[in-house]
């Protein structure tokens, strides 16, 4: 499996917002996110190939119970339902965070954080010809598949926002999954990777949580440490 970094920090989104916690971060994806906050695990994959004995070792060197799965997009890395199995049997909580694009077959999880991406993430055609391929809006959203975590485990439902525009495309997409999903595990984070623009997008946000009663969600860690690797 293919693995970008390993490391210990705190949980920056999210219902564990705050939680210490051991983050693998694997490389690879099936999307093309244009504003992708780690290109080195999709558009530029790179890292060293560890076993799963290997990983959960690495997880294990850790005074924390805590792990998040993350990418790139860990449901295309071979080995993750042996990985999250061993993690869990271990007593670890386990969160993995997924486009939803893949089903959860074998994931052993106690939190998924589901994040469909909405057209604000498509690459721009004329730029990137192959990766705007690879993200049209059949393969970003699958609703069957997002149903289908739903209904296997806990999750959070969460949004990148780039404008007030977008919550037209979150309310089409909620509206087309037949699990119910309370309003306040729907989650609105401001897109950004710089302190500045998240504050400028903070206000229109808390309104559109008001106003549907959705919940806001932070980018706690870009404002601890900004857009670096190993936070």
């Amino acid at each position: 499996m293919r693995i970008s970094e390993i490391f210990h920090s705190i949980q920056g989104e999210g219902l564990c917002t705050g939680v210490p916690s051991v983050f693998v971060r694997t490389s690879g994806c099936n999307l093309r996110c244009s504003w992708c906050d780690t290109p080195y695990t999709s558009w530029a994959p790179e890292g060293d190939d560890l076993s799963v004995a290997e990983i959960v070792s690495q997880v294990n060197s850790y005074d924390c119970r805590h792990v998040v799965i993350t990418g790139g997009e860990p449901m295309v890395s071979v080995g993750m339902p042996e990985l999250t199995q061993h993690l869990q049997r271990d007593g670890f909580h386990v969160t993995i965070e997924t486009n939803a694009t893949r089903s959860p077959d074998g994931i052993a999880v106690d939190l998924a954080s589901l994040s469909p991406k909405l057209a604000n993430s498509t690459p721009d055609a004329a730029l990137h010809p192959v990766e705007a391929k690879m993200h049209t809006e059949s393969l970003r959203l699958k609703p069957d598949v997002i149903d289908a975590w739903l209904d296997y485990c806990a999750c959070q439902l969460k949004f990148v926002v780039s404008s007030e525009d977008d919550i037209t495309e979150i309310k089409d997409l909620l509206g087309r999954l037949t699990v119910p999903l309370p309003p306040d595990r729907v989650m609105l984070m401001p897109e950004g990777i710089t302190p500045e623009v998240l504050a400028q997008r903070r206000e229109m946000l808390i309104d559109l949580c008001k106003r549907h009663g959705y919940r806001y969600c932070s980018r706690l860690h870009i404002e601890l440490f900004g857009n670096a690797r190993g936070t």
